[in-house]
């Protein structure tokens, strides 16, 4: 298990996380959800050692530990993947998952070693891929896929998915979740974070809610309405919005300003 305790984080003029409590298991997907600036950036840096909390304490299976690196949490077994992908389209699929730890014989890349390497790791997530090929000639979602196996390779123990599904249609997402069950199956531990609430309910075991740097609570999928969490995140029933559009001069309900139809746009809208 993986747990913060009463992180705090300030920085100047924003207290951008206050006291806040997190455990991540191994063998779950756990949705981290909150509105923008509700600290969920910073909790995520402060797990990966891109800052350093101010207060509280952080335990890896019991013990306590104080990545100063994103290096050093790698070391732990804390492995990130953004929503923009932190690798290099130039080189090729097996050079990006090999990036730094070349396998080497009397100072000379073994390259035959890199490529079997490199087809072994990506059939763990049921990849047959030309690792010779550049990494930007696949599709954003390959490029998602190779990211999350250069992750496993470098440390498997927790892996923090931060918005991976933004630049992804929805076959792709299929897919991306796939291998998250896979994974989560295998005993990982995961953290999701996104915006898309169908999504959450699609493949998370807990949600744990942030507002204004603070915990709201955590929550179990299976026993939490989309309602229910939506307003956790923003602090006020929904009711109270429907109530403020009744009121007179609220919204014009009678005028249309416009109408659309099956709008879409590939890889980007689904049609509405």
């Amino acid at each position: 298990m993986l747990r913060l305790t009463g992180i705090q984080k300030r920085f100047p003029g924003v207290h951008a996380l206050k006291g806040v409590d997190f455990e991540l298991k191994g063998g779950e997907i756990h949705a981290l959800m909150g509105e923008n600036g509700a600290g969920k950036s910073t909790l995520i840096k402060v797990l990966t050692g891109a800052e350093r909390r101010d207060d509280g304490r952080m335990e890896l299976d019991g013990r306590a530990v104080e990545p100063r690196s994103t290096l050093e949490a790698q070391s732990l077994g804390i492995s990130p993947v953004y929503q923009e992908i932190n690798l290099i389209p130039s080189l090729s699929v097996a050079e990006n998952l090999y990036l730094g730890r070349q396998p080497t014989r009397l100072g000379f890349v073994r390259w035959g070693a890199m490529k079997d390497g490199a087809r072994r790791a990506l059939k763990r997530l049921e990849l047959d891929l030309d690792v010779s090929r550049p990494l930007a000639s696949y599709s954003t979602a390959i490029q998602q896929m190779v990211a999350i196996t250069r992750a496993l390779e470098v440390s498997a123990k927790y892996l923090i998915l931060d918005e991976p599904t933004s630049s992804l249609d929805a076959n792709e997402v299929r897919q991306l979740f796939k291998t998250m069950k896979q994974l989560r199956d295998e005993g990982l531990g995961i953290l999701f974070v996104t915006h898309f609430l169908d999504q959450v309910y699609e493949v998370s075991d807990r949600i744990t809610v942030l507002r204004n740097g603070a915990l709201v609570g955590v929550f179990k999928a299976s026993e939490l309405s989309r309602e229910q969490l939506v307003a956790k995140m923003m602090g006020r029933e929904l009711t109270a919005f429907q109530h403020e559009t009744a009121k007179p001069g609220a919204a014009r309900a009678h005028t249309t300003f416009l109408k659309a139809r099956g709008l879409s746009r590939k890889n980007a809208i689904a049609p509405f």
